[in-house]
């Protein structure tokens, strides 16, 4: 088995993983939160079905400050409200969301990354 079959089956069982993570999360915290009257519409901007997912986790896992960077530009209103899904959310919806987004972003840099570096040349024999 060469090394770049090795690193696209990686890939495909990363990607499998946040798949599972994106219906987990989507199904225990968004789904909780786009009942609630107070969330329902600070969840951002929803570009396509299942965007608002993508865009809660990324409010809820990234860090504090660059989540008020965010708050502060004029395209605010495409992201999720940090602060009101933290009130609104456990401790089982904060580390679902960390652990699905930070997989979720590592697996598609890490996908192009390979791409790029698979069309030069550098795993060929």
């Amino acid at each position: 088995m060469s090394l770049a079959t090795a690193i696209t089956g990686l890939l495909i069982a990363a990607a499998f993983i946040v798949m599972i993570l994106f219906v987990l999360f989507g199904q225990i915290t968004v789904r909780k939160l786009r009942k609630k009257p107070a969330t329902k519409d600070e969840l951002g901007l929803e570009f396509a079905s299942g965007w608002d997912i993508i865009n809660v986790a990324s409010a809820l896992a990234m860090p504090i400050w660059l989540n008020k960077k965010l708050k502060n530009t004029p395209l605010s209103g495409l992201y999720a409200n940090a602060e009101i899904l933290h009130k609104h959310t456990n401790y089982l919806d904060l580390f679902l969301a960390r652990i699905f987004y930070a997989l979720f972003v590592m697996t598609g840099v890490s996908a192009i990354v390979f791409a790029i570096l698979s069309s030069i040349g550098i795993f060929d024999k």
